[in-house]
Formats: structure tokens, sequence, C-alpha cells
């Protein structure tokens, strides 16, 4: 028998607590019961957006709600910008020309984070850009993004600021509305910790206001259809047929963050991606992002001669657990070790252990135990129990 385990950065594991809700038999959507359930989600999932501003929920994966940004607030013709840092946020630029939106595309190097002043810079020299779309936790890099910084210039240069948070919330601090971020989007198979199938967008008031002057063609990713249900009846409702046993089992993964509370989850979250970086810097591997790592996984550089995509086969068909490889440009040269959503320090204790072995198997000699000690040490200092 061969246990299977999930370290990627997405789909991550699920709580049995969660799965057990999917063995529920189905109710109505358009009953007392199910609003009750919906009512429940949308304020945990406005605590965990920091937002006191509308959380639509929609059918889809999160790409459904990066289009449904840009089918909203967007026009034929129209020039945003694209602020990007790997594969994930270059989908802005690919959604954004297939609704005919003319792209200002600033990419940086693949490992680096967003210069917010080149942003700056860009808003400046075209006064007729007033979106810009871009990334927080950078998935295929394992960057991480400073929103921040990215909404002070948005704000100072009065354009909106769409977030692609969909690897990243949850796993660290995005404070919506505190910030000025318009509109966030997340998806259900990250740090939410239920299956793929659900999305997540707030919208702000100017960002709405914004969608009731967009040209682009939209009905069932309409903003202005699914606030209006939302807000306007005694319970929150939808436009359209909702997931509703995915919906059932976010109430309940939310209720779990909600119990362990949203401050000690980003605690969590910091304290095993830093002992994954310590571990994989004690066995001579290089960061593909050390200046500025996301807390949702972390990207390994492949050494000369070590090849990622064997590094995460013999990880999944060996030893039963699945990482992810590098995309796109990346292709073959990193590994991706995800540390998000219902992951623990015994998690990060396998996975290193596992590295090692995998490594020193793909003719990468390192100690055994060399990570895993620096994993553990951290736990004793951090005071750590299972």
């Amino acid at each position: 028998m061969k246990k299977k385990y999930v370290m990627a950065p997405g789909p991550t594991p699920i709580p049995s607590e969660v799965l057990a809700e999917a063995g529920q038999p189905i109710i109505h959507h358009r009953t007392p019961q199910f609003q009750e359930i919906l009512k429940a989600s949308e304020i945990a999932l406005q605590k965990i957006f920091r937002t006191n501003h509308p959380v639509i929920i929609f059918p889809s994966v999160g790409t459904g709600a990066m289009e449904s940004a840009v089918a909203n607030l967007t026009s034929p013709g129209e020039t945003v910008l694209v602020a990007s840092s790997g594969h994930f946020g270059n989908r802005w630029k690919e959604i954004c020309q297939a609704f005919q939106v003319q792209v200002d595309h600033y990419e940086t190097e693949w490992g680096k984070p967003i210069d917010s002043m080149e942003v700056q810079k860009r808003l400046k020299a075209n006064s007729n850009i007033h979106l810009v779309f871009s990334t927080f936790s950078e998935t295929s890099t394992g960057v991480r993004n400073d929103i921040q910084a990215l909404a002070k210039v948005t704000q100072a240069q009065n354009a909106l600021l769409v977030v692609d948070a969909i690897s990243g919330l949850g796993a660290m601090p995005l404070e919506t509305d505190l910030w000025g971020v318009d509109v966030v989007v997340a998806g259900s198979q990250k740090g939410f910790m239920i299956p793929p199938g659900l999305s997540f967008v707030s919208v702000s008031p100017k960002a709405l206001e914004k969608s009731k002057n967009s040209k682009s063609p939209k009905y069932y990713f309409s903003y202005e259809k699914s606030v209006k249900k939302l807000v306007e009846g005694k319970s929150p409702d939808t436009p359209f047929t909702p997931a509703i046993t995915l919906v059932i089992q976010l109430r309940k993964a939310l209720e779990l963050i909600e119990k362990e509370g949203i401050e000690n989850v980003w605690k969590r979250h910091e304290i095993l991606a830093r002992m994954t970086r310590t571990a994989v810097k004690a066995l001579g591997l290089p960061l593909l992002a050390p200046d500025s790592p996301s807390d949702a996984l972390t990207a390994v550089s492949c050494p000369e001669g070590l090849d990622g995509g064997a590094v995460s086969k013999m990880f999944r068909d060996d030893y039963g657990i699945s990482i992810a490889g590098g995309q796109g440009k990346l292709t073959g040269k990193i590994f991706r070790m995800g540390h998000l959503g219902y992951i623990d320090s015994s998690d990060v204790i396998l996975g290193i252990a596992t590295l090692e072995m995998v490594l020193n198997r793909l003719g990468k000699s390192v100690p055994l135990g060399a990570g895993v000690k620096t994993v553990q040490e951290i736990i004793l200092k951090e005071n750590i129990k299972f």
C-alpha cells in the first residue's frame, strides 16, 4: 500500500471534516437552509479578504474569476497595464487580448518581484491607463509581490488595481480595504482547503461603478447581477445555480480557518515556508526567489545536471508525493514544493526527508538528515507541537 500526499501549490490537501460535507444529501439552493450557509460563508469570506465589500462566489476555478475581472472592467480597444512576474501573471495579458483589450505588458525577470516604481513610471507615461492587473503570489516562480506598494502607486495615478491572489490569499496578509485594492480574485483549491470548482472576487465600489460602463461581453460572470443578488434581499443569493455542495464544504473550511484565527493561519504559513527554505538551502540548493519569496510555496532552482521534472516525477511515482515542476521557460529548471492550506510541520519533515533521498538517487549527493535537522530546530525554537 502506498499512501498518497499532495505537497503541490494546488490543489492542496482537504481536511477530513471538509471532505465529509460532500457526502451530505443535496439541498435546494433557493431555500432558507442554503441561504443561511451562503450568508455565513459570505461573512467569513469578507474577513479573509479583509473587506467590507461584497465577495462574489462563482462556480469556476480561479481563471474564471480572472476572466470575470477583464469582462467586467474593460472595453474593447482600451489600454491596460499588466504587471507580471511569471507564467500566471502573463495569463492576465492573454485574457485581456482575448477581449480585444490593448496591453502595456511589464514583465520582470522570472524569480524577481514587480517593481512598483516601474508601474508608476508606465502609468505616468500613459494617462489613458486606468486599470492595472497584477499577481500577489506568483505560483510559477514562488515570488511574493508587494501589493501594498502597488496599491499606493495605482491610487496616486487614479488607476484601479486588480490582483490575482489565487495562491496567496489565506497564506499571507492582504489588506484589501486598508491598502486600497479594488478587485481581488482567489480560488477554492488553495488556501481555502476545498476541491477545485469555486472562485471568489471582492469588488470595491469604484470597481463596481466602472463595471457599469464596461463594453466587454458578460452574462454569467456579471458583477452587477451577482452583487445585486448578494445584497438586495434579506439573505444573500446567487443569480444562477451555485455549486451547492462546494459551498457547503466552503462553509466548513471557513469555520476551521476562523477557529484557528486568520492571523495564526498567516503565522503558520510563514513558519512552514521558513522551514522549507532553510532546509533547501542546507542541502546546497538555491531558491529561485530569494529576495521576495511567497509563503505559499518554495521554488527551488536545479543545479546543473539535475532535471526538475525528474525530481517531481520521482516524488510522485516512487514516494507517492505530488509536488510541481517548472512551467514555461522554467520547465526542467526548477521544482516547487507547496506548504499551503491544510499543511503542518510533519508534512514539511516528510517533504524534506523525501527530497534528500530523491536528490541522492538522481546523482546530487547531499547528507541525509541535513535538511530535516534544520526543520527540527525551527520546530523546537518555535515550540511547535503536533
